[in-house]
């Protein structure tokens, strides 16, 4: 009797154990995401100036190529619902849309040397659905 009494506090043990290792593990998850999150969203309906958005791009293409994200014949990102982040441009001085993509290809020293003390503005986040992780980031550039 004792021995099976010991056998099923050494399981009632292990089996709460694992639950708290879980759990923690979740919370863990959840903090991390934050702090990713955190990295783009404190942009969010601010001014910046062309150097930050630069860095922003840097940042948005490094976590790419972390993770490994593919990328098209075009050299563009391919969306991958979990990891990839886009960094979007409207540049209203020329009315056209750019991708960050466009931008490191054409070379950002370009971009840093003729936008760096131009403002923009964070107008918009986007999320993955299955990750809760930012997927897109869209700058439009201040009137003057």
């Amino acid at each position: 009797m004792k021995k099976n009494f010991a056998i099923i506090i050494i399981i009632f043990i292990v089996i709460m154990s694992m639950l708290t290792i879980i759990l923690k593990a979740k919370e863990d998850d959840k903090k991390s995401l934050k702090t990713i999150n955190l990295e783009y969203e404190q942009y969010l309906n601010k001014q910046v100036y062309g150097t930050d958005v630069t860095s922003i791009m840097y940042k948005a293409i490094d976590n790419n190529e972390k993770h490994k994200i593919q990328k098209d014949e075009n050299g563009m990102y391919i969306n991958d619902g979990k990891y990839c982040i886009k960094v979007e441009l409207n540049m209203i001085t020329i009315e056209k849309t750019y991708q960050m993509e466009q931008m490191y290809k054409a070379g950002i020293t370009e971009f840093v040397k003729n936008f760096n003390v131009i403002e923009f503005e964070c107008t918009y986040i986007e999320y993955h659905k299955e990750t809760g992780r930012v997927s897109k980031i869209v700058f439009t550039q201040v009137e003057e």
